[in-house]
């Protein structure tokens, strides 16, 4: 179970330093129903990615039950897996703004202030397990899991895991405002802005060293 964590853990960092989901949080918390909607958010991002993590890794697992080493599909997911983000990085890093030009916010974060709790937990699930990065990530995750120990049970401990320290870029500003309160309002702005404003620098990178080392996961299993 130790190699399945140690092997997963850079992709959840991936998954951690999303800038996206922290800005949509961070909107939350600064909104009318910031408690509730901050918990469901919280709440739906945790469940997205465990709920996916578990069943790629147990569906992966179950595919390759039979074999002794990574079965040559698995490595050449990961390949793929891998190349996809690279792609990934190159449409962030295309994306960003021009030098001087103020880094946008998606539009339809002004609609987070006018969210309830049951809407605020669809907004997590999705963000977390359901947009193209996040998605490519988590199985990316669950697929390394699923070949680093044949055990259902640390499978699922592992993907818990994984799924802890990928929530961890969310546990925290959430951790801060239940502490703080609205004291916590300049702090958590701060980072918001911050988090907007090098979105795709950080991504790109992420992407790029994540999809590199999937690419040679892969290779080296072939």
């Amino acid at each position: 179970m130790g190699e399945a964590i140690g092997e997963s853990l850079p992709i959840a960092v991936g998954v951690l330093v999303s800038p996206m989901p922290i800005v949509a949080l961070v909107l939350m918390l600064v909104s009318r129903r910031a408690g509730s909607n901050g918990a469901a958010f919280v709440a739906g991002w945790l469940s997205g990615i465990f709920v996916l993590g578990t069943l790629v890794a147990l569906l992966v697992g179950a595919a390759g039950s039979g074999d002794a080493d990574t079965p040559t599909w698995a490595a050449l997911l990961k390949i793929v897996l891998g190349a996809l983000l690279l792609l990934l990085a190159v449409r962030s890093w295309r994306g960003r703004p021009a030098e001087g030009e103020p880094a946008p916010t998606p539009s339809w974060m002004a609609a987070l202030d006018e969210f309830n709790a049951f809407k605020a937990f669809g907004t997590g699930v999705l963000l977390g397990s359901v947009n193209p990065k996040n998605l490519l990530l988590v199985v990316s995750g669950a697929s390394t899991i699923a070949t680093a120990t044949a055990v259902t049970g640390e499978r699922i401990v592992a993907m818990a895991v994984f799924t802890l320290v990928a929530s961890l870029g969310v546990l925290v500003p959430f951790g801060i405002y239940l502490l703080a309160g609205e004291r916590a309002a300049r702090l958590l702005e701060g980072i918001k802005a911050w988090m907007i404003a090098h979105n795709a620098a950080i991504m790109t990178v992420l992407l790029v060293v994540l999809g590199v080392k999937m690419i040679g996961d892969g290779v080296g299993s072939l």
